[in-house]
């Protein structure tokens, strides 16, 4: 992780942490948390250079993202979804990025990839109209890239395509109310009749096998299931290594003073030695299996389809690791653990909540990953 991005990221965490509370409470983030990722280059991080962006690095923005969810997961997230729209937006023709990025290149871009969508042809471009929920820090949006069905030259199945909207294209429904990862804000967005310009429309399929119109950069070079699950993954990294950081105390004091074996009620030393040991272990080897995913996304053309699959199986894997691990620290920590006014229980519910998304789910990535090595040469 380059210095820069680094030092910025623990300067987001700060901030991050003074309104985590505040934002579980009120299903957003402060202003101030916001402007604060955005200042850190968050959005910028995978902007063409060409539109001031750093077209930067994945391992930098793991890393990165992981500081800032050690003491606020939803923070990491939108500052996630900030950096990964931006990157998608960058698959525009040229002059649909002059146009998203004409006042600089920390625009914040949320969105969504669900086809939740419909789009038909317009002069000069498309007439776009759709509602798509779980819109994470929509609330703070300047532009969002959504996905939507068009009809199929000379009939046949519709085609997907991308489309990219200014914030006076959409409104934004008071729409999340999850358990979790509840500061994320992520509302739903509703455009109706939008018209848009061909300028700022690609099809999906571009973005899917890494084929950016204007960019030569690695970032936009490889293919979007090498790096998805990483976008995800990150944030949760943080939050599991934050629940460690809080449990910690803890349970090494549990260990120095707890009995060595209990005939009754109340836990021994050992057991409290095995969670400790065993949760750490698997926070370990999540944080190396998407170390490793993010060196292969770095690599950007070079990419082979087997080594996607397998960052693909890797960000899920890592995903299941620390449920498990933040699973065990929270029915570890007895009933003070609990606590409502304590982080635990919110990095829990966090950890949880961001393993449902539909990019982290173990089968369909392990079913692709098999198709991969079945195509191999015997």
């Amino acid at each position: 992780m380059s210095p820069g991005l680094a030092a910025a990221a623990v300067t987001v965490a700060r901030v991050a942490a003074a309104g985590a509370t505040g934002a579980d409470e009120t299903r957003r983030l402060a202003p101030d948390v916001v402007k604060s990722l955005v200042e850190a280059g968050f959005a910028r991080h995978f902007v063409p250079t060409g539109y001031g962006g750093t077209a930067g690095a994945f391992g930098e923005l793991a890393g990165a993202l992981a500081t800032v969810g050690e003491e606020c997961a939803a923070a990491s997230w939108s500052a996630s979804i900030a950096a990964s729209l931006g990157r998608m937006a960058g698959f525009l023709p040229a002059e649909g990025c002059a146009e998203v990025w004409q006042e600089g290149p920390d625009a914040l871009i949320v969105g969504s990839l669900a086809p939740l969508g419909r789009a038909a042809p317009a002069p000069g471009g498309w007439r776009l109209s759709g509602s798509w929920p779980s819109i994470s820090v929509v609330d703070f949006s300047d532009w969002a890239l959504v996905r939507a069905a068009v009809p199929a030259p000379g009939g046949g199945r519709p085609a997907l395509r991308c489309f990219v909207i200014p914030r006076s294209s959409y409104r934004i429904e008071d729409t999340w109310f999850n358990v979790g990862m509840r500061g994320t804000g992520s509302n739903t967005l509703v455009a109706e009749d939008v018209l848009v310009p061909e300028r700022r429309t690609f099809a999906d399929t571009d973005l899917f096998a890494g084929r950016p119109l204007p960019s030569t950069a690695p970032c936009h070079a490889v293919p979007l299931s090498a790096v998805n699950g990483l976008f995800f993954a990150a944030p949760v990294l943080g939050a599991a290594r934050g629940a460690l950081a809080h449990w910690s105390a803890y349970a090494t004091e549990k260990i120095r003073t707890a009995p060595a074996a209990t005939g009754g009620p109340g836990l021994s030393r050992t057991h409290y030695a095995g969670a400790l040991a065993r949760s750490a272990g698997e926070i370990d080897a999540a944080s190396l299996l998407l170390e490793r995913a993010a060196e292969v996304a770095d690599r950007g053309a070079e990419v082979t389809s087997l080594e996607a699959a397998r960052n693909t199986r890797d960000a899920s894997l890592a995903m299941e690791l620390l449920v498990a691990g933040v699973n065990r620290i929270f029915g570890a920590a007895g009933t003070g653990g609990h606590a409502v006014t304590g982080p635990l229980q919110r990095f829990w519910r966090d950890v949880n909540a961001a393993s449902s998304h539909v990019g982290l789910q173990f089968e369909p990535a392990a079913h692709a990953y098999a198709a991969q090595l079945a195509q191999r040469p015997a």
